[in-house]
């Protein structure tokens, strides 16, 4: 019999209850015992759900108040020295406080989790940073499940990975900590074997990315030291190939290792002819990261000469921890019953593991019936009129050489588009989005629940944005934007609007502690059924003399930030939304609308794990932005954003999208971003941002001024842009003011300098 097991399950509850019970507490509404009794809850629902679909490992360790990374850092004791806790002693508050910090210390950083929508607390490491094992949250939850009945195989983020997930502090060797580290891993996995654990899954998905070498030369020593523990380890991977790295782990003394075979089919081949009998190889062939059935019959004919090689050495499971998929498709309503039956979210996909392995163990016939309806649903979505159209198809297709390019190269499209806007050095602008305030908010949910009508729904959305320009107009903005009030996601907006989009009511998936997004999900081809934004950014051009600038969501953040369609390549999809956008561009340019922003913050996240796959992905990427704008006039200014993001290493890639003015994030970094655009002698107009927006604070002239000299000691100055480093929408109004008036008096007292030389 082959083993069923996984390494993580959503943790947040299938309608969000542990967002609510956290965020109830952070309130001081629910006391410490309701927040726990509620987490344990959803744990004990999480294991049967496992159990009952045929698991035989339920793991421990997934489940997180906050992130498990952040639980690792405490169960090793290696929290940072500046707040001053005791990690043996550790309370929930201060736990909470590491993550969003308090009236002293800043929060611990966050960013997203390999390739993921993910966001994980970033590890800070000190040349003297020390270790101390306090596992006693983990082993109460591998307690708390074996008194339920279950096996447990407990899930760590591996030393290695751990090591690279984190930040230096100051300038060191990060690896010089791996002694110290290890002897606590060893520690903790010996707490686990007493605890009554067999195995053990320890995830080192750095063996996917181009780390540097000292880190896979670590690895015989490192897992010689772990397995003199007695414990079994299966090691983790994911996310991309590691068939590079097969001869170094088949040589491991470890139990087994676990491969993802959804974003590197490829790598079975390799692995299946190499490893040795004796090992258990776990396969993830059901989608971990996605909202699709998966084709059963494909699944079990691959797993078919693996078992029969490996025997019960062949372990089967999701591509990855399931945490970053939906929890139930089950308490779907809304959703279009022909696309609903396309789909599986965790609990579904635990169901299609079980089907595996009983197929595995007794033949296809054992489950002729599941399997029946899995081949039924993949011949639909192979030939369904809602997922595909012809048109769209055959618009892709057809698309010349050159399709992409605008009419003429930047030089003399910029005279073309300042013989009009006529602005002056240092134009001004901000990124889109102004605040979205409660009175917003209940608008919009009102009108979506019927009731508030059309009518009195687009009078509340243009009082909104008369103020918006209103107060822009006072601020003497030079570009103006009409705020986005209407708008409730960057990407949902778009969505809701566009062919081939559907939405869930509870597809939620953690992004970060209790903050959960929705995905939207693209299910078929993309096309734009009528114009998006042009009614709004027309009424805004309406209400100033001042170029108003319209707002896009651009091609590759509109799939990177969905569950997208996996029966055709992201290439594909993306040049569909492209086109979409395409139209819309040309509506508004027909509107009048001749600046327009189309903003693409994912560009960077979205790119492969491996180099190696960098260009053909930039290569595509790159064109279908230039698509969105393709047939613009050269008098129309074309604006792109761009959120942080290390940009040394893409920058002809960046410039190669030949957006007018590239707008980016810069003030946390003190400008420092900004150098590698100018050592680059990047072509085109750039706007970096010279004050934070994430924080309400209201920077002085003398900040903001700094910031602003850096940039003009880097940037020509006729190149230059002001404006923030991002959107508004999570500021208030009063500090949004305050805010812009300091950039618009630092501007100007810039200008006047530059008048007077």
């Amino acid at each position: 019999m082959n083993t069923f097991h996984l390494s993580g399950y959503p943790r947040i509850g299938a309608k969000r209850e542990l967002k609510f019970a956290v965020e109830a507490f952070w309130k001081g509404a629910k006391t410490e015992a309701e927040v726990e009794a509620a987490a344990a809850e959803i744990r004990r629902l999480n294991w049967a759900a496992q159990k009952a679909a045929g698991a035989d490992f339920v793991p421990a360790g997934d489940f997180s108040f906050y992130d498990h990374v952040l639980d690792l850092l405490c169960t090793l004791g290696a929290i940072p020295k500046r707040f001053g806790f005791d990690a043996a002693k550790l309370t929930l508050p201060e736990y909470f406080q590491l993550a969003r910090g308090n009236a002293t210390q800043f929060a611990m950083e966050m960013t997203k989790w390999f390739d993921t929508n993910y966001h994980y607390i970033v590890p800070e490491w000190h040349a003297d940073t020390e270790f101390s094992v306090n596992a006693a949250n983990l082993t109460a939850q591998i307690k708390e499940a074996q008194a339920q009945g279950h096996n447990v195989k407990p899930t760590l983020v591996g030393p290695l990975t751990l090591l690279w997930l984190g930040k230096d502090k100051e300038a060191f060797d990060r690896l010089s900590l791996l002694p110290k580290l290890l002897a606590a891993y060893a520690q903790l996995l010996r707490e686990l074997a007493a605890a009554g654990v067999e195995y053990v899954q320890i995830d080192e998905p750095v063996l996917a990315v181009d780390a540097d070498k000292a880190y896979y030369d670590a690895f015989p020593n490192v897992y010689k030291e772990l397995a003199a523990t007695g414990i079994k380890i299966v090691i983790g991977t994911y996310f991309a190939s590691v068939a590079e790295h097969v001869e170094l782990l088949k040589n491991l003394p470890v139990a087994g290792v676990h491969i993802d075979c959804v974003r590197a089919p490829e790598q079975l081949a390799v692995f299946a002819d190499a490893w040795p009998s004796e090992k258990i190889l776990s396969v993830g062939l059901i989608d971990g990261r996605n909202v699709w059935r998966a084709n059963l019959s494909k699944v079990i004919d691959t797993l078919k000469p693996v078992a029969d090689k490996l025997g019960g050495n062949l372990w089967i499971a999701p591509s990855c921890s399931l945490l970053h998929s939906p929890q139930d498709l089950a308490v779907e309503e809304k959703l279009d019953p022909e696309i609903k039956n396309w789909m599986a979210f965790a609990a579904q996909k635990l169901v299609e593991l079980g089907t595996v392995k009983q197929a595995l163990a007794n033949g296809k016939d054992s489950v002729k019936e599941a399997i029946a309806a899995s081949d039924a649903a993949a011949a639909d979505r192979a030939t369904n009129k809602k997922i595909h159209n012809e048109a769209v198809q055959k618009r892709v297709a057809d698309l010349p050489k050159g399709a992409d390019q605008r009419k003429s190269p930047f030089a003399e499209r910029i005279k073309a588009q300042q013989a009009w806007m006529n602005l002056p050095v240092l134009p001004t602008t901000t990124i889109g989005s102004f605040p979205q305030t409660t009175e917003i908010r209940q608008a919009r949910a009102a009108f979506k629940k019927g009731e508030l009508s059309a009518a009195d729904y687009d009078a509340a959305m243009k009082k909104e944005i008369a103020y918006c320009v209103e107060v822009q107009e006072k601020l003497e903005l030079d570009v103006p934007v009409h705020g986005e009030a209407e708008r409730n996601d960057m990407v949902e907006y778009f969505g809701e609007q566009l062919a081939g989009y559907c939405f869930s009511q509870f597809g939620w998936v953690q992004s970060y502690g209790s903050r959960c997004v929705k995905p939207p999900i693209i299910f078929g081809d993309v096309s734009r059924p009528s114009p998006m934004t042009v009614y709004w950014s027309s009424y805004a051009q309406t209400l100033t003399k001042r170029p108003m600038k319209g707002m896009l969501t651009g091609p590759v953040t509109m799939f990177k930030w969905s569950f997208v369609r996996d029966d055709i390549p992201l290439s594909v999809v993306a040049k569909q939304i492209a086109l979409a956008l395409n139209d819309e561009v040309l509506d508004l340019e027909k509107a009048g609308i001749k600046v327009i922003q189309i903003d693409e913050p994912a560009i960077r996240e979205a790119m492969p794990l491996k180099k190696a796959q960098w260009d053909e992905y930039l290569a595509w990427a790159c064109e279908s932005f230039r698509l969105s704008s393709t047939g613009a006039e050269d008098s129309t200014q074309i604006h792109t954003h761009m959120c942080y993001s290390e940009f040394n290493d893409i920058l002809p890639a960046i410039a190669s999208m030949d957006a007018d003015v590239i707008t980016i994030e810069t003030s946390r970094s003190d400008m420092d971003l900004l150098t590698a655009f100018g050592d680059f002698k990047y072509p085109n107009d750039i706007g970096p941002g010279v004050y934070d927006i994430h924080s309400p604070r209201v920077p002085t002239e003398a900040e903001v001024e700094h910031l602003l000299r850096k940039a003009m000691d880097v940037v020509p100055v006729e190149r230059l842009w002001v404006n923030p480093d991002c959107g508004l929408k999570t500021r208030g109004w009063e500090e949004t003011v305050k805010q812009l008036e300091v950039m618009m008096a630092v501007t100007k007292k810039l200008r006047a300098e530059l008048a007077a030389k």
